[in-house]
């Protein structure tokens, strides 16, 4: 959960010789300052700003999205979409991914001319980050993103959005000393050799148009618990190709690295060691960009103080490849999804997965 795992870097107080506990005025000026903090929701462009709550209140819902580092001349696709329900105590955190093929409705956007229309969700950002030139910016795009996943699953708006450069995993990997994970299937690289290089890529696939244009030795991920190097932990969960289920099987395991990066970053290997925290904190700062809806990263650290990742439960939303006269067109949830999102919206999850429990990721 990138929010969480933001809220996690910055609810550490013990970091400085001898125990002493830092005062939240100096955590807010060292590494709230360190977040690039943006509207992300597009209320100051609507010319409304949104008014924080005294303080931070369940339940909570959170967006996060994943995206690859790309020029501002190309258009930026949403690779991972993880939303983050934080029912009323603030006890359990609920994630579930939107698979990045889902065939959606997305809303017009008046700020890129887009008038509406159906497509992959994963597209909606690209939709609209346009803002002339040839040029695009992921922070517009996230905003067309936000409203078209609350158009899917109900939700009115979003509590807090993150944007996580995917890049901003290996550092943030790298800072912590690696991260352990148990890997629950084996998984061939399409990206990456064994020593963690790139593949070379087929000349005429150069501009991307070959679903598969890498060759040579790939670096394999076999069944078992691991601790991952960063480059390892970005690679294996950016693979879809081979899988059984393909994108819900990277979805699965980008939750389960979610889970196991929280817990690493909790682990006393880092909290207790001050030169690690302030690299991994440093390292999250520069990964992240995010907008706490009018309060800053550490308010949402005090908020979420008490989670840990075993308090994190994973939720697979179940669906299927839709097939049109033998060409794959997308994804499509199953008619159950609706009631989990009522669920969501009614901060009924729990009820919702003790009467549904195939909705939870049994594999972590």
């Amino acid at each position: 959960m990138w929010a969480r795992l933001c809220a996690i870097f910055g609810c550490v107080l013990m970091v400085v010789s001898g125990g002493a506990i830092i005062t939240q005025q100096v955590l807010v000026a060292r590494y709230a300052g360190a977040v690039e903090t943006q509207d992300l929701f597009g209320n100051a462009a609507a010319g409304a700003t949104k008014e924080a709550k005294s303080d931070i209140k369940g339940p909570l819902n959170i967006l996060l999205v994943g995206v690859d580092p790309r020029r501002e001349t190309q258009t930026p696709l949403s690779d991972s979409i993880i939303v983050a329900h934080i029912p009323k105590d603030l006890s359990q955190a609920y994630l579930f991914s939107v698979p990045r093929d889902l065939i959606v409705d997305i809303p017009a956007f008046e700020k890129t001319g887009f008038k509406g229309g159906r497509a992959k969700i994963n597209a909606a950002m690209g939709y609209g980050s346009a803002v002339g030139n040839g040029k695009h910016d992921v922070v517009q795009g996230f905003d067309l993103l936000a409203k078209t996943v609350g158009r899917l699953t109900g939700i009115a708006e979003f509590d807090a959005g993150v944007i996580l450069n995917f890049n901003g995993f290996k550092a943030i990997v790298d800072a912590m000393g690696g991260v352990t994970m148990t890997i629950d299937q084996n998984v061939k690289s399409e990206h990456l050799q064994p020593n963690g290089k790139p593949r070379p890529r087929y000349e005429r696939c150069a501009d991307n148009s070959c679903a598969h244009p890498y060759y040579g030795p790939q670096a394999e991920y076999k069944k078992g618990t691991y601790h991952l190097q960063g480059w390892q932990a970005l690679d294996y969960v950016r693979q879809r190709y081979g899988l059984p289920r393909g994108d819900y099987d990277r979805q699965r395991h980008q939750q389960q690295f979610i889970k196991a990066m929280a817990k690493q970053a909790l682990s006393k290997d880092v909290v207790t060691n001050p030169a690690k925290l302030d690299k991994v904190l440093k390292a999250a700062g520069k990964a992240l960009i995010f907008d706490g809806g009018g309060h800053n990263v550490v308010d949402w650290a005090f908020a979420l103080k008490n989670l840990r990742s075993d308090d994190m439960t994973l939720i697979k939303l179940p669906g299927n490849s839709v097939i049109v006269d033998g060409d794959y067109r997308g994804e499509a949830l199953e008619d159950s999804a609706a009631d989990f999102f009522k669920a969501v919206r009614a901060d009924q999850v729990q009820s919702f997965i003790f009467r549904h429990p195939e909705y939870i990721n049994t594999n972590v």
